[in-house]
């Protein structure tokens, strides 16, 4: 008979325990990060100079993007094919 309130007070309880978790970020390359992000949304150091592209500029885009569409994705990439690089991976 005590055994339900109980367990009616212990699962009304369970939310309560993620108030827990201290606000913000977790770590410093979390705070870092959010910074950054914080940063480039606010506009805070945007460049003074806009950015403009030329309509050449844009035409060559949009072939270079247009061009990419014509190579099929493959199904699984061959490890094997390619260059080296000079350090840091496995020489299997």
């Amino acid at each position: 008979m005590k055994l339900t309130p109980l367990a009616t007070l212990l699962f009304a309880s369970l939310p309560l325990t993620a108030l827990a978790i201290e606000p913000g970020p977790s770590s410093p390359q979390q705070k870092q990060t959010e910074g950054w992000l914080q940063m480039q949304v606010s506009g805070e150091r945007a460049s003074s100079n806009p950015q403009k592209a030329t309509p050449a500029e844009r035409d060559l885009v949009m072939q270079r993007l247009l061009e990419s569409y014509k190579h099929p994705i493959p199904e699984y990439y061959d490890q094997k094919q390619g260059g080296s690089t000079p350090g840091g991976g496995s020489s299997n």
